[in-house]
């Protein structure tokens, strides 16, 4: 089970700038009902800024950090995994760093953007799929 399987039939990913406000950023994440987006500088994921960011740069700035630029508040260096690595790596990664959304980089190149939430549900459908094989093999045996 690699990434690249989750990341089938996927659309693109919602991107930021680094110049895109905090208030563009919360309004993004509303309209497309996520949590999180790579910060985009020259081509490159350059950060990450999550609901996390929001609230930690409002509780710090008040309603003024609604005006400040993501690229000063993205969450950084970028943690990331690639479309071959295991799904179980990628869960036991985000388990470690205390983070609910990666990248998915091909060569340096954005190709996915996964949360917790994608790799356990994949891992779950697996599982009970697998459970489901194991019982009908028991009961034609």
């Amino acid at each position: 089970m690699t990434i690249a399987a989750i990341l089938k039939g996927r659309q693109a990913v919602v991107t930021l700038t680094a110049e895109v406000t905090v208030a563009q950023a919360a309004a993004l994440f509303a309209h497309h009902r996520i949590g999180a987006a790579p910060v985009m500088v020259d081509g490159r994921v350059a950060g990450v800024f999550s609901e996390r960011d929001v609230i930690r740069c409002l509780a710090e700035q008040g309603a003024a950090g609604l005006g400040l630029a993501v690229g000063t508040l993205m969450t950084t260096p970028v943690i990331f995994v690639a479309p071959r690595d295991a799904v179980i790596g990628a869960l036991s990664l985000m388990t470690a760093r205390r983070i609910r959304h990666l990248p998915v980089l091909d060569s340096g190149t954005l190709v996915g953007f996964v949360s917790i939430g994608d790799l356990v549900k994949y891992r779950i459908e697996r599982i009970e799929a697998d459970a489901a094989a194991m019982r009908d093999y028991i009961q034609s045996a």
